[in-house]
């Protein structure tokens, strides 16, 4: 791996501003983030990686009123699909007392000390914390706000504030009085920040817990949306590279006559590993690109393959490993047991393929790096881009963007980084764009894995002994270098190490096997996402073992998970559990408590002849503490779920001679609108602290397909995807 794939630097410390009212042309609020805990270990260590000890504490964003009462946020969430701005704006206007449509969302520039999420303790969008970050400090910076104008107001009319009230962006006074915000922020900016700032109870909400209309939905409808891919600046040309196919190789040497002769085109540009070409559009860059006669050193991954690979998983499962997590006796629980039950279940490398490929603008001068681009971790891509430009940090400006889909891809830089690398070889700006075979076989992978479970059951076939052997790839090493002293990756046996069900004795192991032909990275729904399938799909075959009902099965093990029973059991109720059903037809059940939420999901399927699908319907319920925005929330569940149902099915990433298979989607296929059974989703009351949703449907999707599969045709698959086998939709 290259430097520019893993940049490891120390952020020093800013100077911290605490919550002083800037004169600003209005009145401008920070809302301080005290230290909260509740982050993954997938977060944790990105930070550790990256910030070491000087990630600074953090603000989180932003809140200006302006001279004409327009409410500005400046959001430390980048908006990538997941509706997190429309949540933010909407914690502000509750309690700053003006409509949603007065407020607009700007994105933060990369700043470590004002922007880092305490729950990830480093400024990024990611792993399913943006409201339960933002939850209690937006909602007091806008408090804050209103405190002040109110204060303004009340000093104006020489009465006192508690005879003011704020009421749709005024401020209105006991004698009839009213004067509107924006006629009131100059005075209220030279007022001093309260100390102690009263939020309002959920019963006097007025906005948030209602649906809205998300922010950002109508530019998007009528197409003036700017994404990276859509930006224009003066004098940009387009760039596109052809980067080694195999991980690890370097470019030997190229001829470039016959692409230079291609209309439009304007340079070649030679990388360590890549070759670039810019042009006045993308059509003549492909086509240059293809007239390249390009010589590769692939290394010594050039003869490595998908079979070599599996093997050597499958091999290191029957290691010993490192303990993760000991409860109990499990040597005597196993020697004990009357009965004993054991399974091995794998999953496959996966691609994060977002809708809008890897692009980004940069114009690289003698004074400046400029980029425009959207990025989900701003920080680490201005350290990079600093290191590869030879500029100082300060001199690396970072205009984010929206993204059009992300998936925990970009989390990464490397695409930001080749676009510097080639920005800085020629004279003008260039928008760096991988077509889709170029982000699909140069993506960082979600590892493959093999989980080895094994059960010692009593007379009842109920779980008295625990036993889970974890095999893959280590992320967490990758960003650090290597593992902790522990030797665990904390982020692989996340949920399997903490398990919904209360098991007496329970031993988790962790055994690392790296693919080195392949980077690896996090994919949506990180470490809880590859746990739960293994763990649901071996209770599920508990249960059916015992000739138990699977609901009550799990039931009688969740005695400490109150709010998984509740959803388990609404669920049911919802899915009609206990109807049966006609013979070819099954329900399978899967249950998580992942980023603060607990969702259940029943899958209803029908096969059609010995291999065909037929999901007929999927309900799930979720209970992820107050609801900011009902209708953000199910259609992050709905999404969410469809994505995890579209890996169950279709996704898998081959290696043949040190190269991805899969270059596009006709390989890589996507669940389709054919495919896609209606997806009820039922949220649960709630006045619990938000927990995390964008990445919470996707966690038990596959095991509930799976599930039903067995309880539809009496099969059980432990290797996704279905396709593998021969499984279709129909």
């Amino acid at each position: 791996m290259t430097d520019n794939d893993r940049m490891v630097a120390k952020v020093s410390r800013r100077s911290i501003l605490k919550g002083s009212a800037l004169s600003l042309g209005g009145l401008f609020i920070s809302a301080w983030l005290p230290p909260m805990v509740g982050r993954s270990f997938a977060a944790a260590t990105v930070a550790t990686a990256r910030l070491g000890d000087n990630a600074a504490p953090g603000f989180g964003a932003y809140v200006k009123v302006a001279r004409d009462g327009r409410v500005t946020v400046i959001s430390p969430k980048i908006e990538m699909g997941q509706g997190v701005q429309t949540a933010i704006g909407m914690m502000v206007a509750e309690e700053l007392e003006v409509p949603l449509s007065q407020v607009s969302i700007e994105e933060a520039p990369p700043n470590g000390a004002l922007y880092t999420d305490t729950l990830l303790q480093f400024q990024a969008t990611g792993g399913s914390t943006s409201t339960r970050f933002t939850w209690e400090p937006l909602r007091r910076a806008g408090a804050t706000a209103r405190i002040l104008l109110v204060q303004a107001a009340a000093l104006r009319w020489k009465v006192a504030p508690s005879e003011c009230r704020a009421l749709s962006g005024q401020v209105l006074g006991p004698d009839g009085q009213h004067a509107d915000y924006g006629d009131l922020v100059d005075a209220a900016s030279l007022l001093p920040i309260p100390n102690d700032v009263a939020l309002k109870p959920i019963a006097d909400f007025k906005l948030l817990g209602t649906p809205a209309q998300r922010l950002d939905t109508p530019n998007k409808v009528n197409g003036s949306a700017q994404f990276t891919i859509d930006l224009k600046i003066p004098d940009m040309l387009i760039a596109s590279s052809l980067t080694c196919p195999v991980y690890g190789g370097k470019l030997r040497s190229v001829k470039d006559e016959a692409a230079r002769k291609v209309q439009g085109v304007r340079d070649v540009v030679r990388l360590d590993n890549a070759v670039a070409v810019t042009a006045t559009n993308f059509w003549a860059c492909q086509q240059a690109l293809k007239a390249l006669e390009v010589e590769w050193d692939f290394g010594a991954h050039g003869s490595v393959d998908s079979a070599q690979l599996d093997s050597a998983l499958l091999d290191a499962s029957s290691r010993d490993g490192v303990f993760a997590k000991q409860t109990g006796d499990i040597t005597a629980a196993i020697k004990s047991a009357p009965n004993h039950f054991e399974a091995v279940y794998q999953q496959p490398f996966l691609s994060h393929s977002p809708l809008e490929p890897m692009s980004c603008v940069a114009h690289v001068r003698p004074d400046m790096c400029e980029l425009w681009v959207g990025c989900q971790a701003p920080i680490f891509a201005q350290m990079g881009a600093a290191k590869i430009s030879g500029m100082p940090m300060k001199k690396v400006v970072i205009h984010n963007q929206l993204i059009g889909g992300s998936f925990g891809r970009r989390l990464e830089s490397d695409f930001i980084f080749q676009a510097v690398d080639i920005a800085r070889q020629v004279s003008y700006p260039i928008k760096l764009i991988w077509s889709r075979e170029e982000d699909m076989t140069h993506d960082k992978y979600r590892p493959h894995y093999v989980d080895r479970l094994n059960a010692a059951l009593d007379k009842d076939l109920r779980p008295v002994g625990w036993e889970h052997r974890i095999v893959g790839a280590s992320i967490v090493a990758s960003y650090l270098g290597q593992l902790p002293e522990s030797g665990v990756d904390g982020d692989a046996v996340e949920v399997a190490i903490e398990p919904v069900y209360s098991l007496e004795s329970l031993q988790v192991r962790y055994i690392r096997q790296d693919p080195k032909a392949i980077p690896v990275s996090w994919w949506r729904g990180v470490g809880p996402l590859r746990s739960t399938f293994p763990i649901e799909c071996f209770i599920d075959e508990l249960a059916r073992n015992a000739k138990a009902d699977p609901v009550e099965y799990r039931l009688g093990l969740m005695q400490e998970q109150p709010r998984a029973q509740a959803a388990l059991r609404k669920v049911a109720e919802l899915a009609n559990w206990k109807e049966a059903l006609p013979a070819g037809h099954g329900r399978g059940v899967a249950v998580s408590a992942v980023f603060g939420s607990f969702v259940a999901t029943v899958i209803e399927l029908e096969m059609q002849g010995e291999k065909g699908i037929r999901i007929k319907r999927l309900t799930s319920v979720v209970d992820c503490g107050f609801v900011n925005n009902p209708t953000s929330v199910r259609s992050q569940m709905e999404g969410g779920t469809l994505f995890g149902l579209s890996a169950a099915l279709f996704n898998e990433i081959l290696i043949e001679k040190g190269q991805v298979v899969q270059r596009n989607f006709n390989a890589y296929r996507q669940i389709r609108m054919s495919d896609a059974p209606a997806v009820h989703v039922h949220v649960m009351p709630s006045v619990e602290s938000p927990g995390g949703i964008g990445e919470t449907g996707v966690v038990p999707a596959a095991a509930a397909l799976v599930n039903a599969l067995h309880a539809a045709c009496g099969v059980r698959e432990r290797r996704l995807p279905l396709s593998r086998f021969g499984y279709f939709t129909v």
